[in-house]
């Protein structure tokens, strides 16, 4: 087994098809399917399910999956640091990013990057925090931010900060929302047509716990996983979401919903940096998880980022 091997192992399970690796790995497709074989006979392991849709890895697939995507990753980094001259941060560094936090962090964190650590290639993954969780778990993400405060199984957390939900739109249907300059109690929202992201997203379980606590009756219109589609729908006014105001920073302020922070009870949630500790976190991983850390404090301080309390300060974090 080689570096070779294990690189168009990665690529046949990110591509989910033999023939499209191929096309990406331009190799021809017997050759990467007789590398597979040899790589199956080998480890005396199924590594694929092979069907008309395509290939998807099996339990050893998907463990040879995880520490192939490590070692690849410290091979980049072993290259780069010598080309750099060792000792500097240096190398690619994965993050994920929920939505919310990606329209209101992604940007700042490239340009800080950029800034301060020219040799670290930074790759952004923005998607629901359920599907961002899980290409942690599985090695593709160095970081990830996540809504948690507590370590799991293999997941090392840093707690940044508890953001504040805010109930967006609903105004034509419900005024009494907007009762008040700046809150808006929960029951206040019983039997209000709600849009809300799918049952696997965190924040439609909490949604969900929350308005039962309350014994609030949740009127679920739509489900849907986009959030500009989420806010559009809430700024029409005939039905209201709840989520983060900072899910509102990169729109025009002439383009947003009207919004309030929910109350009696408060919503919110905990967001933490979150790492593997089954993974060796290098000097670039540990530069970018301080630069995020720092920039959230920054972008509180300076009012950019609403909504949110922080923890306390993170920074000389050990890593784990």
């Amino acid at each position: 087994m080689d570096v070779r091997q294990l690189r168009n192992f990665v690529a046949i399970v990110d591509s989910g098809s033999v023939s499209k690796a191929a096309e990406r790995l331009h190799i021809a497709q017997p050759s990467l399917s007789a590398q597979l074989r040899g790589l199956e006979d080998e480890l005396q392991a199924q590594l694929l399910v092979r069907s008309a849709q395509g290939v998807t890895p099996t339990e050893a697939g998907k463990a040879l999956y995880r520490h192939a995507r490590v070692v690849l990753r410290q091979m980049e980094q072993i290259r780069q640091e010598v080309r750099e001259g060792g000792g500097s941060e240096a190398g690619p560094v994965a993050v994920g990013f929920p939505t919310t936090i990606a329209s209101i962090l992604a940007v700042p964190l490239f340009t800080r990057v950029r800034e301060q650590y020219p040799g670290i290639r930074l790759q952004i993954f923005e998607s629901m925090s359920g599907y961002i969780g899980e290409l942690l778990a599985n090695g593709r993400l160095d970081l990830a931010m996540l809504f948690r405060d507590s370590e799991t199984r293999g997941i090392s957390v840093m707690p940044l900060f508890d953001e504040a939900l805010y109930v967006l739109g609903g105004h034509r249907v419900c005024p009494a929302i907007y009762a008040d300059d700046e809150t808006c109690a929960l029951e206040v929202l019983a039997n209000v047509p709600i849009v809300v992201p799918s049952a696997s997203n965190g924040l439609r379980l909490l949604i969900e716990r929350s308005f039962a606590s309350a014994n609030a009756e949740l009127n679920i219109v739509a489900d849907i996983d986009s959030l500009p589609t989420l806010i559009d729908i809430a700024r029409l006014g005939d039905a209201c979401s709840i989520l983060p105001v900072s899910a509102l920073a990169s729109r025009d302020p002439a383009l947003r919903p009207p919004s309030r922070r929910i109350v009696s009870p408060h919503l919110q949630r905990p967001a933490s940096v979150c790492w593997s500790n089954s993974l060796p976190v290098g000097s670039a991983t540990l530069a970018v998880r301080q630069c995020i850390a720092d920039l959230i404090r920054e972008l509180q301080t300076d009012g950019h980022w609403k909504g949110i309390t922080l923890r306390a300060a993170t920074h000389d974090a050990a890593p784990v």
